[in-house]
């Protein structure tokens, strides 16, 4: 099963949450990238499901659509 394209991001992390981070981490048994990756994972997830934010995404799209109509001088 071929693997999805990946991107390689830098995060900087307040020490603190990074010792948290590599503890929970540790103790779940799973690697540190994992763990941010089952994170994201989890909020993209919650960001498609909430009203809200769905509400925000339509309210940008017409927005940058307009924007982009003007652009191109239509």
């Amino acid at each position: 099963m071929p693997t999805a394209p990946t991107k390689a991001r830098t995060l900087r992390l307040d020490v603190n949450d990074d010792a948290a981070l590599e503890a929970l981490a540790r103790v779940d048994g799973v690697t540190v990238t994992d763990a941010i990756r089952v994170a994201i994972h989890r909020y993209i997830a919650e960001r498609r499901v909430d009203p809200e934010f769905q509400r925000r995404i339509k309210e940008s799209i017409e927005q940058n659509r307009e924007l982009l109509r003007r652009l191109a001088g239509t």
